[in-house]
């Protein structure tokens, strides 16, 4: 059993800066590929970054060049930096756990419940 918390959303400006981080309790972190989604309202989720337990990560074409997915296997906790946030980027992040085909099918093991970030001036 793993357990998931996110942590780190809130309200920022147009173009600010942001990071979120999922820590992950309850198994062997390093085993799992971890990886971010986000919900917008009336919007299915969607994948944002996914990250190998070898550390290959993979990205939207919307958040590519803007945001960047890393995990730290020391501390069970994977980040996701986000640059230049836009409106565009208003959405509850989740953090998922799973096999590196689960987790960019959707289809992982394990969710976190979800950190609400909002960019607006």
């Amino acid at each position: 059993q793993v357990q998931l918390v996110e942590s780190g959303g809130g309200l920022v400006q147009p173009g600010g800066s942001l990071r979120l981080s999922c820590a992950a309790s309850g198994s062997i972190f390093s085993t799992y590929a971890m990886g971010w989604y986000r919900q917008a309202p009336g919007k299915q989720r969607e994948l944002v970054a996914a990250i190998s337990r070898g550390g290959t990560s993979r990205y939207a074409d919307s958040v590519k060049g803007r945001f960047t997915i890393s995990r730290d296997n020391a501390k069970n906790t994977v980040y996701l930096q986000m640059n230049s946030l836009k409106p565009e980027d208003t959405a509850v992040y989740y953090c998922n756990a799973g096999s590196y085909h689960t987790v960019v099918a959707g289809r992982p093991d394990y969710w976190g419940q979800g950190t609400q970030v909002t960019v607006s001036s």
